[in-house]
């Protein structure tokens, strides 16, 4: 028989609990190859509706008929609508700080973790509870034979599902409440006691809650430990000490994480001023200790970089070592080679991978060179004074000189549009628009590493401030100040214990750039305050981000010919 949980175990009454309760419409079943089509999400709490959240999504592909017939949604109605892009941040802000809940929740919470991933937003990790989960575990079967949701609706009188989200979610608001009833009675009256309740906790995963016991409810990072001490596991939390207990007392149903709190002995716990400083350290204990457990370990970041390489005719490559004048960092290797193609269809750079000396050159021109692609240097068409102001435009985008390159791609889009050839006009602003956003993100990145001291500040909850102490593009220091504290000399004592950063070369001085990634997203967040800087932080006169209005447009826009089809 498990232990009773103690006062402080008990945590949140269900009556206190705000849940987001959420739908998706999609185009199919996969959230790698699909996409949403509409999104439906009431906000309650003690069983009043504090909120609601309904749109409609470009899905940026078609929708299969047999969806269509399913949902009532069709193409002409998510023509024009917002993109997922777009979409996410609101959802994510509605939803901030609640538990979700989905009726299936593994098919809807897979799609939005999936869209976090593929537009760059960092899933929260929120509490979730699955209807279904909860129906089997609460109905007998002579009861509930299914457990879909049109069938549990016409049991507990629910509003009826219509294959809309909205409509749905609000369906699934009325079965949540009859389940919470019912949980009730068997003595589940708190959110903890809630998600213990649920199938996967074995009584073995309850045991082991002993183990979140020392832990603060603090912000920080938590390392689970196997037998020999090895690092299991690493995330971060708001409160240590309730998320680490969630894994013996929720139900986790990843069988790969249920396998690691299986073999854990141990949870080691690193408090942090705040959440900013909690996420650099959980970057670097992933790069440090790769813990088996942890995706991004067996799938660990790489950035890829652009260089132009160091010849007399030099051709663009992509790496994985930047050096200075590199464009990056990208993702993913399609990336970078998405952004090369770009640059090539409007920097007249040769694009093949022959070593052309300076002199006597005696190659034969390939078809590139037929087709008016290229000068061909390798045939001594073309010296290397000629060629080195394509070069030279390269350097100038990326640092941030001349927008030159930028402007050409769009003409091609404008003379290829005016042309009725809408399909590749669609290709080149589609491709325009990504190249503007990675130039944009790495001038800012670069920026951002090449200051050698900045401090910024940001509001808390209670009335006080949280601190960061940047050093080339580097976490350095991190602090708070609590309501009713001088903020000052809180700031002068962190700087004067702040790590000391030694810059390396290249174009973010060595800093790893995921870590460089967070610190600009927080910096740029609203509400975040410039204290002072050792020198000025400024982007260049010719940046690309004066062109990101033109990139939102592009993003939100088709031409005549995507309309028509």
């Amino acid at each position: 028989m498990s232990a009773q949980l103690t006062f402080d175990e008990l945590g949140t009454p269900l009556r206190d609990t705000t849940f987001v309760v959420f739908d998706l419409e999609t185009t199919g079943g996969s959230a790698a190859e699909d996409s949403v089509t509409e999104i439906g999400a009431v906000k309650v709490r003690g069983g009043v509706v504090l909120g609601e959240f309904a749109t409609l999504v470009d899905p940026e592909q078609g929708i299969p008929p047999q969806v269509v017939q399913l949902t009532g949604i069709t193409q002409a109605m998510v023509t024009g609508a917002p993109r997922l892009g777009s979409v996410l941040p609101a959802f994510l802000e509605f939803a901030a700080g609640a538990v979700l809940v989905a009726h299936n929740s593994g098919f809807d919470v897979g799609f939005m973790k999936a869209a976090c991933e593929r537009h760059g937003y960092r899933w929260p990790k929120p509490s979730v509870v699955c209807t279904v989960r909860l129906a089997r575990r609460v109905l007998s079967r002579d009861e509930a034979p299914s457990c879909r949701l049109s069938n549990l609706a016409a049991l507990f009188g629910a509003r009826t599902p219509t294959h809309r989200a909205l409509a749905d979610a609000r369906a699934t608001v009325d079965v949540l409440h009859a389940l919470l009833e019912r949980v009730g009675n068997l003595g589940v009256h708190s959110l903890e006691e809630l998600l213990a309740y649920l199938p996967e906790v074995t009584p073995e995963q309850r045991r082991k809650r002993s183990l979140a016991a020392h832990l603060p409810s603090a912000p920080g990072v938590y390392l689970f430990r196997g037998p020999s001490e090895e690092v299991l596991y690493v995330g971060t939390a708001s409160d240590l000490r309730r998320r680490v207990r969630q894994y013996f007392t929720a139900s986790e149903g990843r069988r790969r994480l249920r396998e690691m709190v299986a073999l854990a002995v141990r949870v080691d716990g690193v408090e942090c001023a705040h959440s900013l400083e909690a996420e650099v350290r959980e970057l670097r204990l992933l790069r440090a200790h790769r813990p088996a457990y942890n995706r991004r370990s067996k799938n660990p970041h790489h950035a890829w970089w652009l260089v132009l390489t160091d010849e007399a005719y030099p051709r663009l490559s992509v790496v994985r070592r930047p050096r200075d004048g590199a464009l990056g960092p990208f993702r993913t290797q399609h990336a970078a080679t998405a952004a090369a193609d770009a640059l090539l269809d409007a920097v007249p750079l040769r694009a093949c991978k022959l070593k052309i000396p300076a002199h006597n050159q005696r190659a034969s021109p390939c078809a590139l060179a037929e087709l008016g692609r290229c000068r061909a240097p390798c045939a001594g068409r073309q010296s290397v004074e000629e060629y080195s102001p394509a070069v030279a435009a390269l350097r100038d985008l990326v640092t941030g000189r001349s927008a030159d390159p930028l402007r050409v791609l769009a003409s091609q889009v404008d003379q290829l549009s005016g042309a009725h050839r809408f399909e590749e006009a669609a290709v080149r602003r589609d491709r325009l628009a990504g190249l503007v956003r990675a130039v944009d993100r790495a001038q800012r990145l670069s920026a951002l590493a090449q200051l050698s001291q900045l401090v910024a500040a940001r509001p808390d909850q209670r009335g006080g401030w949280e601190f960061s102490v940047i050093r080339y593009g580097r976490l350095a220091s991190a602090g708070v100040a609590r309501r009713g504290v001088r903020p000052m000399p809180v700031v002068d004592t962190l700087v004067a214990a702040a790590e000391t950063v030694m810059p390396a070369a290249g174009p973010l001085r060595g800093a790893p750039p995921e870590e460089t990634g967070v610190l600009l997203r927080w910096l740029t967040q609203p509400g975040t305050r410039l204290v002072y800087t050792d020198e000025p932080w400024a982007s260049p006169a010719y940046s690309a981000a004066t062109w990101s209005d033109w990139a939102e447009r592009a993003a939100s826009a088709r031409p005549e010919e995507d309309r028509w089809h």
